[in-house]
């Protein structure tokens, strides 16, 4: 039986898990600021052709002497059920998300068209009792309210087809209480079945030791752990049975084509002891590579790096020291120093590297989890901008939460509830999406629908769009290998160097025009810039950089 202290690395700011539609510990709201009406403009220019919208034209589709690292991609990230609806039930779907994927890829680079993302991931579509599916019933059906397992295989044709990856959402340490497991285990403990295989499939005590929550088994004088509610019991990982059904879930949908899986609440399978929780990821990774050796994988370990750190023996794990209000792409994106962010960032991949060679960096602004970015970074400022640029423009995988792209709004606020950060989608063309059950969010949408920004240049939507051509036409930024270069003033960057080829990435992230002098900085000559964008713009005369505020670049 698993009796475990809790484990706890306590920072500043980030502590817990919220991966569930329950959350042990909820973080603090950030507080929103005012609005700036300055209006953004944003220019792709340099080693890329543009067409005759101004987009960056990648002749190459992003391929760097024939080389793409399929792991350092920009992921979108869809909360199903809000995202968009086929059927008119008001609950979005697969189905919604086949009929919107020319929106996030329409399988041409050079079209501008579409946002150009690399890879989905999706949150839990299995089978259950809830809005937020995190508590699943039946891990081999897909929830009807969601489509069916044919539509599933239709998405997952649809995103390789278009060189997209797609991930699952799997939560593997606890199930809703009206999974069959969970029911075979109580009548299992209520008939005193000890021989059962579910005698032992759910962690339970007779004594409630240890720190754990302890809920009643009905019928019985025992308990079972739970966690995050008492309607989702943990799984008991000490039995090799349960291990077993989680790795045949996970082939099952490894066969079916899904290029991996998201782990939610990974410190939580033997909730409070690391030692068992790294070894369990250790075996079950081994064990998935079996299956797919080149599977892409991201554990939710929302603790400070330090208790990350730890899980990139196995597993790829999100930074949340980049994320939310307080988090360093915020500090940076509010005019903070790059040379600190850049430095923090370079001393992270070198900590995750020395760990595991194979182990790259994921960074996201906020998810589902976490109020919308847009309350703690506006558009009108600059400042949301200029947060897309130090997220897209990193090496490793970066994640887009749905809706970040136009700076949808959304936050726990007074009803204290996470439905109010997973909103309906703002299509504004009629889409039948209604918010999830539970939401009270009622403030202003500011910053428009879909629609609204799509004709716009000078949109949020239109700028993530010429950012992700940016990445994408420079594959060195997502796939290279980062040397920081220092500067004294807050304006900084790094070099990125990948199969011989260098770029340089450079922000200026404070509300007055910088000047660098390149030669000062590094050996490398960068004499061309292959693109900027932000609020205004950058020019190059010798080794001369002079940058707008408020404005990135790269250069070659």
């Amino acid at each position: 039986m698993k009796y475990f202290l809790i484990f706890l690395l306590i920072f500043s700011v980030i502590i817990g898990l919220v991966g569930c539609g329950a959350n042990p510990v909820v973080p603090t709201d950030p507080t929103k600021g005012t609005e700036d009406p300055t209006e953004p403009t944003q220019t792709v220019q340099g080693k890329y052709p543009l067409n005759e919208k101004g987009e960056c034209i990648v002749n190459d589709g992003g391929v760097v002497n024939g080389v793409v690292d399929s792991n350092n991609r920009l992921y979108y990230q869809i909360f199903v059920g809000s995202f968009s609806d086929s059927n008119g039930d008001g609950i979005g779907d697969l189905r919604g998300i086949i009929e919107r994927f020319d929106y996030l890829n329409d399988g041409d680079p050079n079209s501008g068209t579409s946002l150009g993302v690399e890879g989905l991931w999706l949150s839990p579509i299995f089978t259950s009792p809830s809005y937020h599916k995190y508590d699943v019933t039946d891990y081999y059906e897909i929830d009807p309210q969601f489509g069916t397992m044919e539509d599933l295989k239709e998405l997952i044709q649809l995103c390789h087809e278009r060189g997209v990856q797609i991930i699952l959402d799997l939560v593997i340490n606890h199930t809703a209480k009206n999974n069959e497991w969970y029911e075979n285990f109580v009548y299992a403990q209520q008939m005193e079945m000890v021989g059962n295989e579910y005698y032992n499939f759910y962690t339970w005590s007779e004594d409630r030791t240890g720190s754990v929550t302890w809920y009643s088994i009905a019928g019985t004088d025992k308990y079972y752990e739970g966690n995050f509610s008492s309607e989702m019991p943990e799984l008991n990982f000490d039995n090799v049975v349960v291990r077993q059904a989680m790795l045949d879930v996970a082939k099952f949908y490894l066969d079916l084509g899904v290029d991996g899986f998201r782990f939610d609440a990974a410190k939580y399978v033997y909730y409070g002891d690391l030692n068992q929780n790294v070894a369990f990821w250790d075996w079950y990774m081994t064990e998935l590579r079996t299956i797919k050796a080149d599977i892409y994988t991201v554990a939710e370990v929302w603790d400070p790096d330090a208790g990350t750190f730890p899980y990139f023996s196995s597993t790829n794990c999100f930074n949340f020291s980049m994320s939310q209000a307080g988090g360093r792409i915020a500090e940076a994106a509010k005019g903070g120093n790059v040379n600190s962010f850049v430095n923090y960032v370079s001393g992270y991949w070198k900590n995750i590297k020395s760990i595991n060679p194979n182990a790259f960096m994921v960074s996201f602004i906020s998810n589902h989890d976490m109020d919308r970015a847009a309350g703690f970074l506006q558009v009108g400022n600059g400042q949301a901008q200029m947060a897309a640029n130090l997220n897209v423009l990193l090496p490793g995988s970066s994640y887009i939460y749905y809706g970040e792209e136009i700076g949808m709004l959304g936050s726990r606020g007074a009803s204290n509830t996470d439905a109010n950060r997973r909103l309906a989608m703002l299509w504004g063309d009629g889409d039948t999406i209604k918010n999830p059950v539970g939401s009270s969010y009622s403030a202003n949408q500011v910053n428009g629908t879909v629609a609204d920004q799509l004709g716009k240049d000078d949109s949020l939507y239109n700028y993530y769009k010429k950012l992700i051509t940016i990445r994408k036409a420079n594959p060195e930024i997502a796939n290279g290998e980062m040397t920081p270069l220092k500067t004294n003033i807050k304006a900084g960057g790094f070099l990125c160097t990948y199969n011989g080829s260098t770029v340089a990435v450079i922000h200026n992230t404070t509300t007055k025009e910088v000047v660098i002098d390149l030669s000062a900085l590094t050996d490398v000559p960068l004499t061309t810039i292959a693109a900027f964008i932000g609020m205004g713009e950058a020019t190059l005369d010798g080794s001369t950089l002079t940058i707008a505020p408020q404005t990135s670049v790269v250069l070659r």
